[in-house]
């Protein structure tokens, strides 16, 4: 025969591939007018889906807000309260322009952190000088007090020492707002020196793969991770290092190729630990491909600066240490459709419902939900609002039940595997071109970069043919 295979008519369904989930596009009126105007502006600049630049933008007010601020649903005097630090990952092939995107979004937090160097120099230079003349007067101090030639002489000394120790003045260091590569062991020192606070916003896969124990024989520790992410106290003594944080907030703003999730989060580990239900995910569809090369627009200057201002207007007031976070609630109509929303995801997590495979992603929508409406309010109203609106939250439920679907592919490429993504492959090329029917030469023909034998393309058509994943007839 000629192996044709025959393809998905018009008439027959979806199919349902693993890791080849049909998923809505993120738009980027799910954000507030100023960051909605940058978002849609970076995306239009550098071609990407409009969903990196909305989930970027999420990180980003986090970035400037968590630690600072925490929502309340029930109100501020009740015991349930959310950080408002947010992780969020979107998935897009390499040369999909993740880093133009990140840069984008991040350059006013960059342009901060400058203008905050050179304004306390002068102070940090003071009290670099002030401390390092206590502990040398505490040196001089301490040789005295052991020479001393009675116990009462001792002691007065050593109550010099503790005067100056009392009086030495806090470091003060330069403020940093986010990394891009750390350690566990180095994030944990950052929140120490910043305010437990501090964001993570790459597009490589460095942090990904040290979360995974890439480099540690599989057993990294997750603790500042998942520490970071709920706001719970961290204790770490060690003999190499101390870190007391009582209520750290990490926050994630990943672009990673969909072949380190798959890779890297396919870890019972990763999954066990929850730390990859804290993720919000964003698979949207590349246009690597069918981008127009000739085309050159630029963000207007009169959208870069609004967002930078605004940005600049919620970092004010951000105090050098940690102190105690403001709580703002939800309006009573806000509170009455978050909990409509926490009932219709409550009710799909059970046995055959259909969050039942993600239900320990789904069991941190409502938390997160309500995350994104304090940060949506905080970002159109100030760091002075009150209370989180309605408005605020349906825009942050309007993007969770779009996300319900990402996260739905999300995990479903943790099960998939090379041949699944070659099948997808075919799958998409059927459709495409719009082909009721081929044979393997011509799809190998069509496909030579993704298959340059034919044993590989086999592969795929077997997977279509014998998985529950498509209707495909061999002739």
């Amino acid at each position: 025969t000629n192996n044709e295979v025959v393809s998905i008519g018009d008439n027959w369904p979806d199919p349902i591939l693993p890791g080849h989930v049909l998923v809505p596009e993120i738009p980027v009126d799910v954000l507030p007018t100023w960051v909605k105007d940058m978002a849609g502006a970076v995306a239009e600049s550098t071609q990407t889906p409009p969903a990196l630049a909305v989930m970027v933008s999420l990180s980003v007010l986090a970035t400037c807000l968590h630690r600072r601020f925490e929502v309340a649903p029930f109100g501020e005097d009740d015991d349930y309260s959310e950080p408002l630090a947010l992780w969020t990952l979107t998935a897009l092939p390499s040369g999909s322009r993740k880093t133009a995107v990140i840069n984008a979004l991040s350059g006013p937090l960059v342009h901060w952190e400058k203008l905050e160097r050179d304004r306390l120099r002068h102070e940090i230079a003071r009290i670099a000088t002030a401390r390092a003349v206590a502990r040398k007067r505490i040196e001089k101090l301490t040789k005295d007090a052991v020479n001393a030639d009675s116990d009462e002489a001792r002691e007065k000394i050593r109550k010099q020492i503790q005067d100056e120790e009392e009086a030495m003045p806090l470091e003060i260091r330069p403020p940093r707002l986010f990394t891009g590569d750390v350690t566990a062991e180095r994030l944990q020192g950052l929140l120490v020196e910043h305010a437990e606070r501090m964001a993570v916003l790459s597009d490589e896969a460095g942090i990904f793969l040290i979360m995974a124990g890439m480099y540690s024989g599989g057993m990294a520790s997750l603790d500042v991770f998942l520490q970071g992410h709920a706001g719970t106290p961290m204790r770490v003594d060690r003999a190499d290092r101390a870190a007391h944080i009582d209520k750290p907030a990490l926050t994630f703003g990943l672009a990673l190729q969909p072949g380190v999730l798959a890779d890297v989060a396919s870890s019972r580990r990763f999954r066990d630990s929850g730390l990859l239900a804290r993720f919000l995910f964003a698979m949207p569809e590349s246009n690597v491909g069918r981008r127009d090369v000739r085309r050159r627009w630029s963000i207007p200057n009169y959208v870069s600066t609004e967002y930078e201002r605004r940005l600049h207007g919620l970092l004010e007031g951000r105090e050098l240490f940690a102190s105690k976070p403001r709580v703002i609630g939800l309006t009573d109509s806000a509170r009455e459709a978050w909990l409509d929303f926490s009932e219709e995801i409550e009710l799909q997590q059970g046995e055959r419902g259909a969050m039942e495979s993600i239900a320990d992603w789904s069991s941190k929508l409502p938390g997160a939900a309500a995350r994104i409406a304090a940060l949506l309010e905080l970002a159109e109203s100030g760091s002075a609002a009150e209370a989180v609106s309605l408005e605020a939250t349906e825009r942050a439920l309007k993007l969770c039940r779009l996300l319900i679907v990402h996260a739905h592919s999300a995990f479903g490429l943790l099960g998939a595997d090379a041949t699944d993504a070659d099948a997808s492959a075919i799958v998409k090329w059927t459709r495409d071109n719009r082909l009721l029917s081929f044979n393997k030469s011509k799809c190998q023909k069509a496909m030579e970069g993704r298959f340059r034998s034919v044993a590989r393309l086999d592969k795929a058509i077997e997977r279509l043919e014998h998985g529950d994943v498509a209707k495909v007839e061999k002739v």
